[in-house]
């Protein structure tokens, strides 16, 4: 891997520990270094300041595991998982929001994404192949639609548009307008109690042709296509989660819209749900009650059976994923301010799933699977600002996991090594340590 010349000479100072150095803004964090915390080792990815990969559960990574995509200032960009150079592969010719990318395909290395034409102010979805660089124009989006999710075979895409109501009527949708709120949960709650009307579609990126899903009041949010199956999508009823029953999925012919997990108890929580890579299962963040006991629970689509593995509070993360081979899951952590209001959760994580079932238990296909993480921490996150959310995946090979941070003032795309490094490193640093050199003020925790 081609390291620049300056990121080589900070990495040297800081192997041989000059204490107390700032450095200048326009330098910028070495492209390596062992985490003396943990004995892992971090790479930084992305040149680019301000750089960040996709929301952890999106489609990212093309097909064959070449590409990895990733938006900065100038644009969307590739990542190459196996030289690691990037390029430039749709720019936005100075407008951040010229270009804003839905996913990667899984059918082609290509990567969707949503422009709006200068003239006539349509949005338009439009794919860009990574390996050639062309970009073509596929359909125009109404007005109003939006879009989140690609299906499996790269033929339709799925979203939302709001029900506007009649301009006779001389009033707002249900619930009366959305005041700008203080924080993110009275947004939530304002959002929840609107009951806007709204459409949930599909849209054939051949055709332009658009299927309506369903109609609904409640807040529809958080799309995302089976991997495996191209008819199949998952979305969740958004809003504070002990008031919603969370995921759900249907089909792209508005049949068979399914509860994935109801909740039974009081302040019970499930969310910030994820696809197991082979599409079979369904994994999800799962509280019972709300910030008091902690699991990743999984439902099998094809024999309804269901898993849930116990995590302990500094264990529990933000956002978790899993590997391409179902046997190791990752997660991003977490500050005091978190709903688990971790003392000691502020860590990128690797978690060894162990099942705790015992020999001759009495067990039936409908009860729930027990299981615990064996956690192992991989990156101290102690100057990371959980107001943004790490979002971690692992690379196809699962040598690494990704993740992004703000942990040296800008954000960078940053990946760690599963396996230990080798002993004798000459660059074992703090990872905090080495963080606060480049932003001195400590972050506060989130509230």
């Amino acid at each position: 891997m081609f390291i620049p010349r300056i990121s080589r000479r900070l990495a040297v100072l800081a192997a041989i520990g000059i204490a107390g150095q700032v450095f200048a803004a326009d330098e910028i964090p070495p492209s390596t270094w062992v985490d003396k915390d943990t004995g892992h080792r971090v790479w930084r990815l992305t040149p680019e300041p301000d750089s960040g990969s996709l929301y952890f559960n999106y489609t990212a990574i093309t097909p064959d595991g070449k590409w990895m995509v990733y938006n900065a200032p100038d644009g969307i960009h590739g990542l190459d998982l196996t030289t690691r150079k990037t390029k430039l592969v749709v720019p936005n010719h100075g407008n951040r929001m010229a270009a804003r990318t839905i996913a990667v395909g899984r059918k082609s290395n290509v990567v969707f994404y949503l422009s709006d034409d200068p003239a006539t102010k349509i949005t338009s979805i439009n794919r860009a192949n990574f390996d050639t660089g062309v970009s073509e124009k596929l359909v125009d989006l109404p007005a109003g639609h939006r879009v989140d999710s690609i299906n499996a075979d790269d033929t339709l895409a799925a979203g939302t548009y709001e029900i506007k109501p009649s301009a006779k009527a001389g009033q707002g949708a249900p619930g009366g307008p959305l005041i700008q709120p203080r924080n993110k949960g009275e947004m939530m709650e304002q959002r929840l109690a609107a009951r806007i009307p709204l459409v949930l579609f599909t849209i054939n990126l051949q055709t332009g042709k658009e299927t309506q899903l369903l109609q609904s009041t409640d807040w529809i949010n958080h799309l995302l296509f089976s991997p495996s199956d191209p008819t199949l999508l998952m979305y969740c009823h958004e809003g504070p989660w002990q008031k919603v029953d969370r995921i759900w999925t249907i089909r792209t012919d508005g049949s068979d819209n399914t509860l994935i997990h109801r909740r039974t108890m009081a302040m019970e929580i499930a969310g910030h749900e994820f696809w197991g890579q082979d599409g079979k299962t369904v994994w999800y963040d799962w509280q019972y009650p709300k910030g008091a006991t902690f699991y990743v629970a999984g439902y099998n689509l094809e024999t309804r059976q269901r898993t849930a593995y116990q995590t302990e509070r500094n264990d529990w993360s933000i956002h978790f994923n899993v590997s391409a081979d179902g046997k190791l899951f990752a997660g991003d952590g977490g500050d005091s301010g978190q709903v688990a209001r971790a003392p000691d959760g502020q860590w990128v994580v690797l978690l060894k799933p162990q099942s705790v079932l015992g020999q001759g238990a009495i067990n039936d296909k409908d009860f729930w699977q027990p299981g615990v993480f064996k956690p192992e921490r991989l990156v101290n996150m102690a100057h990371h600002d959980y107001r943004l959310e790490p979002n971690v995946r692992f690379t196809p090979d699962q040598k690494l996991v990704v993740f992004r941070s703000n942990m040296f003032g800008p954000t960078y795309v940053l990946g760690v090594e599963v396996d230990k490094a080798p002993a004798g490193a000459t660059d074992v640093m703090s990872t905090p340590e080495l963080a606060a050199r480049f932003k001195p003020q400590k972050p506060t925790p989130t509230h």
